[in-house]
C-alpha cells in the first residue's frame, strides 16, 4: 500500500482534535482548573521561550491554581509547524507595537552591530509573542470550559 496514506492520517486535523480531546478527557480537576491550564499553556507555547515552555507553563499553573498536566498539554500548541509562524508574528507584531525600524543586517557585520540587532529582534520578539498569546489563550480557555462542562465530561469525578 501507500505510505501516504499513514502520513494523511497523522496530519490529519480530525485526527489531532480527538486525541487532544482524548487527553483532554484524562485529566482530573474542575473545568476552570483545567481550563485556565489549558489558556496558560497556549499564552506560553505561543511565546518565544522554546527550550522553557514547559517549565514556564507548569510553573505559572501552580502560581496561579491552575491544572499543571492542562498547562503541559497546551504549550504543545507549538510544535515544528507552527513554531516558525508564531516567532515571525511575533517578531513583526512586536517591531510594528514598538515601532522599531525592519531590521536589515548591518554592512560591517561587526560584532557591536550584530549584538545590537540581536537586541532589536529579541525585544520585539517577546513583546509581540506576549501580545500574538492573548487571543489564542483566551480562546482556548472558552473552548476548553465548553468541553469540560459538557455532559459528556461532567458525569466523572474530578
Amino acid at each position: 500500500m501507500s505510505q501516504s496514506k499513514p502520513l494523511s492520517k497523522i496530519l490529519s486535523p480530525q485526527r489531532w482534535w480527538q486525541e487532544f480531546q482524548r487527553q483532554l478527557g484524562e485529566l482530573r480537576g474542575k473545568p476552570h482548573e483545567i481550563s485556565l491550564g489549558m489558556a496558560i499553556g497556549v499564552f506560553v507555547g505561543i511565546t518565544p521561550t522554546v527550550p522553557f515552555h514547559t517549565v514556564l507553563a507548569v510553573s505559572l499553573a501552580v502560581l496561579l491554581r491552575a491544572s499543571k498536566l492542562a498547562a503541559a498539554l497546551g504549550v504543545w500548541v507549538c510544535n515544528p509547524l507552527t513554531a516558525p509562524l508564531f516567532y515571525y508574528g511575533s517578531y513583526r507584531l512586536g517591531r510594528f507595537v514598538l515601532g522599531l525600524p525592519e531590521l536589515s543586517l548591518p554592512p560591517d557585520y561587526s560584532l557591536l552591530s550584530l549584538m545590537k540587532l540581536g537586541k532589536h529582534a529579541t525585544v520585539a520578539i517577546l513583546h509581540g509573542g506576549a501580545l500574538l498569546g492573548i487571543l489564542p489563550a483566551l480562546l482556548a480557555y472558552i473552548i476548553t470550559y465548553k468541553i469540560t462542562r459538557s455532559p459528556r465530561f461532567q458525569g466523572r469525578p474530578r
